[in-house]
């Protein structure tokens, strides 16, 4: 058993945090609508605070999951931030999907607390996490993943160290720009074969079984014939991600063409109110006008 904290209980770390606890390990939450850290810690039998440094107090390893950087660093720092509660040697462990830079500067601020720190975003969405089947990009030091790695496997199926930290983030980034184009290939597919008269379900049941198989064909081919949007990774939340990715392809010099043209059907699709729908939504902006 660890003694661990988890801050940010949205739709992955509301789950995640319970495989933690599952598993048998000591866990204190903190979310900032209080009533759902009290509604976490009734279902699972661990602990909540008033505070993320509160939360943090005494844990071996602290994990995080919110939104994006900005929200991230409110968490981190100040009085009340993780960082202020942690002790000496612990290990902060950050799920949220981020810039690279700032996982290299939290990593420094860490560094003079004496805290280690890993950059660990996540790909598998709601249902990984609901599930423990997460996949768990990392960058950071070996020491501290090793220690961290069997609290990441309560609610993970893969966990990999990467290289120095910020490589998680960039990791998540690739992930995320190769989601972008399969998913714009299955919509128009799945677009192209109804035009053509079609039975698209078998036609997916067959092509899933050859090279054009992939993730999104097997959980999301059949919702898309469906025209079933409303749950999963939402549009805004992928439109977050690709702009991480945009930023950091300035630095790198790296042309992303068919990504940025993905992203302008995203907005399409926002345009159209679809911000919570699912990124499977695509298909939407071929058949209505």
């Amino acid at each position: 058993m660890t003694k661990t904290a988890f801050i940010g209980l949205g739709v992955m770390g509301y789950p995640m945090a319970g495989h933690k606890a599952a598993k048998g390990h000591d866990v204190t939450v903190y979310n900032r609508t209080a009533q759902k850290a009290e509604k976490w810690a009734g279902e699972h039998g661990g602990n909540h605070a008033a505070t993320p440094a509160a939360a943090a107090e005494g844990a071996d390893v602290v994990c995080a999951c919110v939104g994006n950087d900005d929200d991230l660093r409110s968490v981190v720092y100040g009085d009340d931030g993780i960082l202020a509660g942690m002790k000496e040697g612990a290990i902060f462990v950050d799920h949220t999907t981020a810039s690279a830079d700032v996982a290299r500067e939290i990593y420094a601020a860490a560094a003079e607390k004496g805290i280690r720190f890993i950059d660990a975003p996540v790909s598998g969405g709601q249902a990984g996490a609901e599930n423990g089947v997460l996949t768990v990009m990392c960058g950071g030091d070996q020491a501290p993943f090793d220690e961290a790695k069997p609290v990441m496997d309560s609610y993970a199926q893969a966990v990999t160290l990467l290289g120095p930290v910020g490589s998680g983030q960039l990791c998540k980034m690739v992930n995320q720009i190769c989601i972008a184009g399969l998913v714009q290939g299955l919509a128009e597919g799945i677009n192209f074969g109804t035009k053509a008269g079609l039975d698209m379900k078998k036609v997916i049941d067959v092509i899933s079984k050859g090279a054009a198989q992939s993730w999104q064909m097997e959980n999301r081919a059949q919702t898309m014939i469906d025209d079933e949007f409303e749950f999963g990774f939402a549009v805004d939340w992928m439109r977050k991600d690709l702009g991480i990715c945009f930023q950091e392809s300035k630095n790198n010099g790296a042309r992303l063409p068919v990504t940025a043209l993905v992203d302008q059907f995203y907005a399409g699709v926002q345009a159209k109110g679809g911000n919570r729908w699912d990124t499977s939504s695509l298909l939407r902006m071929l058949t209505q006008d």
